[in-house]
């Protein structure tokens, strides 16, 4: 099996890995994610970069991955408030990458809708190779059903450019937790834009008290979007949505339920959200604990990650050539 990552990311260029949530899953999953610690410490972004080239260049699974930044945080005035020293990278630096590994990377662009000239970046990237959008708006603060937003939804429509939306937990950047959810779809998909729901809705902390209901693999205790997004994927032509990051313990129990989904498996897209780690022996999905020790010997951290989405899509489900409709 070949497929297309639609979801994977690239760091902001001045990456130093010094936050305490990069320190600590720096520790534990440089060598699961394929990276050497020493030299990410000793050249953050280059050696990042090239890990990851290597190793979609090298996996048995994966074609391409669709790679993006995150645009800046900006007033209403379109002045910067705020550039995340990991996750913001520009389109410019997406284009730069996807240049220099052409056989690894399919850019996307990130713009920002505050920009006084965001419409203009639009064409301007897309000119340059961009084949889709995506947007991190509970990081901008942004909301989505903004009726001023409208020519920018419309731009993307017309570039048949697909738009990438963050719907479900946040915890690796601050966030407006009011932005990430479902309602976010609305006007994008009124506008005609084709949308991709990232995550699925799913991962919110949801239980306070009854803390173990929230890696319940029940299905009585997954999140209210997850449910709304596949009532919305049979109602909305133009709506897609990824399993990026789905390896996350807090989805990873909707595993099961998912698959046997059959009636919406057309609409859905494969992704990792690389580097967001994942572990493969100690999670909620239900394979053996044989299954899963012989899944965490796999070194390539991409082929990793598929040969568990193997387990409950197996090669001939279309999840893996959806992307053939967007791209």
């Amino acid at each position: 099996m070949k497929t297309v990552d639609i979801h994977t990311h690239l760091l902001n260029p001045h990456v130093s890995f010094d936050r305490l949530y990069d320190k600590i899953t720096l520790r534990f999953f440089a060598k699961s994610l394929g990276v050497d610690a020493k030299n990410l410490m000793a050249d953050p972004y280059h050696e990042y970069v090239r890990s990851m080239a290597n190793s979609v260049m090298q996996s048995q699974n994966i074609d391409k991955t669709c790679i993006f930044g995150v645009d800046a945080r900006l007033d209403k005035k379109g002045n910067e408030l705020d550039r995340d020293g990991t996750v913001c990278a520009m389109s410019e630096d997406v284009l730069q990458v996807a240049r220099d590994y052409p056989e690894a990377f399919i850019p996307f662009l990130s713009v920002n809708p505050l920009r006084p000239d965001a419409l203009d970046r639009i064409d301007e990237y897309t000119e340059k190779g961009c084949k889709g959008a995506k947007f991190l708006q509970n990081y901008w603060g942004v909301d989505l059903n903004d009726p001023s937003y409208t020519p920018y939804y419309e731009k993307l429509a017309e570039k048949k450019i697909p738009l990438v939306i963050h719907i479900g937990s946040e915890y690796s950047i601050d966030s407006y937790t009011e932005y990430e959810r479902v309602e976010m779809l609305k006007q994008p998909l009124e506008c005609g834009v084709k949308v991709i729901a990232a995550h699925m809705g799913l991962g919110r902390f949801q239980y306070k008290l009854r803390v173990w209901r929230n890696i319940s693999r029940n299905p009585a205790y997954f999140d209210r979007d997850y449910y709304t997004i596949l009532e919305m994927l049979e109602k909305h032509e133009n709506l897609f949505a990824d399993i990026s990051a789905i390896l996350v313990p807090m989805r990873a129990r909707a595993l099961r339920h998912l698959s046997e989904q059959r009636h919406i498996h057309h609409k859905l897209l494969f992704g990792t959200d690389f580097p967001v780690p994942f572990t493969t022996r100690f999670n909620t999905f239900d394979l053996s604990r044989e299954k899963k020790k012989k899944l965490a010997k796999i070194d390539n951290p991409f082929d990793r990650y598929s040969k568990v989405i193997l387990e409950y899509f197996p090669e001939e489900n279309q999840i893996y050539s959806n992307y053939l409709k967007l791209l």
